[in-house]
Order: C-alpha cells, then sequence, then structure tokens
C-alpha cells in the first residue's frame, strides 16, 4: 500500500481555498474534504477558521465528526486554525468541548469582535528563521496546556501557537499573509517533504490568490 502522500482541508465553511492555495504553492498535494470517503489516503487534515459553532453543527450533518476522532486514532495529523482551534482543543471555557483532541485550554471571541481584528510579526524559531506576519480575526486564545502539549508562540501572556505530537493548533490564520512557514512545518509534522525554498514568504501571493482553484468539491 502507498503511503498517504496528501493533506486535506475541511471543506464545511471557512478559508478553504486559502490553504489550499499555500499547500500548491509549496508543492504539496491538497484536495477539500467534505465526505467521510474522501479521507483514504490523507496524512493531515487542516480544520481552517471560520465559525465554531457552524462548523460543529456541519461536522455533525456531513456525519464528520466520528471519522475524524477515528482517524485521529489511526495517526491522522490535524491543524486547527482559528475556529480549527476551538473545535480541536479539550476544554472550551464556559462552553462544552467539540472533538477534544489537544490538551488545551481556549476562550472564545477572546479579542472581542471583528472590529478587534488585528495584524503583527512574531518570531517562531521552531517554525522559521524569519519573523512570521500573523492575522487575527475574531482569534481565541490558548489559555493554558497540559505538560503533554509543546507552546510554540506566546504574545502577552496568552498562547498563540502549541502542538502536540499529532496536532497542531494556531489562534490566527497563516493562510491570509504571504508566509508559507506554517504550511511547511505542518506539511513536514505530516511525513511529506514540502518544496525547498529560499524566504518563507511567496512574492507571487495576493488577497485574491486563492480564487484560481477550482472548486470541484462542490459539484460532488
Amino acid at each position: 500500500m502507498a503511503p498517504a502522500a496528501e493533506i486535506g482541508v475541511l471543506d464545511l465553511q471557512g478559508g478553504v481555498q486559502e490553504h489550499l492555495d499555500h499547500l500548491q504553492r509549496i508543492g504539496v498535494p491538497a484536495k477539500p474534504i467534505k465526505q467521510a470517503r474522501e479521507f483514504r489516503g490523507l496524512a493531515g487534515l487542516i480544520i481552517p477558521g471560520g465559525e465554531s459553532t457552524c462548523l460543529a453543527r456541519l461536522l455533525t450533518i456531513f456525519g464528520l465528526r466520528e471519522v475524524i476522532l477515528e482517524e485521529h486514532r489511526r495517526g491522522l495529523k490535524l491543524w486547527g486554525t482559528c475556529a480549527g482551534t476551538i473545535l480541536l482543543a479539550k476544554e472550551n471555557v464556559g462552553e462544552s468541548p467539540h472533538l477534544g483532541l489537544i490538551d488545551v485550554s481556549v476562550q472564545r471571541n477572546a479579542f472581542g469582535s471583528q472590529l478587534d481584528s488585528f495584524q503583527c510579526r512574531v518570531q517562531v524559531p521552531e517554525v522559521s528563521t524569519e519573523s512570521i506576519p500573523l492575522t487575527f480575526i475574531r482569534a481565541p486564545k490558548i489559555v493554558s496546556v497540559r505538560p503533554a502539549v509543546n507552546v510554540l508562540l506566546e504574545i502577552d501572556g496568552y498562547i498563540a501557537a502549541a502542538e502536540d505530537e499529532q496536532t497542531l493548533v494556531t489562534i490566527f490564520h497563516p493562510e491570509l499573509t504571504p508566509n508559507l512557514a506554517f504550511h511547511r512545518y505542518f506539511a513536514r509534522k505530516c511525513g511529506l517533504q514540502p518544496q525547498a525554498g529560499g524566504s518563507a514568504i511567496d512574492p507571487t501571493w495576493t488577497r485574491q490568490s486563492w480564487t484560481h482553484i477550482q472548486r470541484s468539491s462542490d459539484l460532488s
């Protein structure tokens, strides 16, 4: 049997095409995932940002909650961005957890409303030798982690990125910047080899770059 060689992006709601665009830029085979049968051959799955309550309901409607739990038990690597982090956390402050697959506690809408969205640049040594631009949109905060979880980035007293052996969570949106470092990092976590590059920044990227991707999943 051939080894798993693709990364999927959960295609229910949120920034699906933007993640697919970044994965394409680093030369990693990727596809949108909307049905259980599409999990076959995946090395990793990205749960994108969006609206966590909506995403949780759609997981149930599409019958994917148990599929993700089972595939995780079989070794599937997971990456949650923003709302995806809320879905993957074992504890959500004041709310019930959803998938509960990484031992962190998350506070939803911790920065306020959409008007409180912001950008910044930081160093994340495990991910890139260059500073990384971050985009926060109605972001949660990771308020605590358990010993099995490694903190990748802490800013002003809250945790912005963390991981365990199988799962990566980021409260920001790497897919909404020209920086490819986190997508390369996740690809390597999945056992894949992304294309090598000099700078982590792709100078050809624009905010509309993702629109070139054909949404074949919409026809299924």
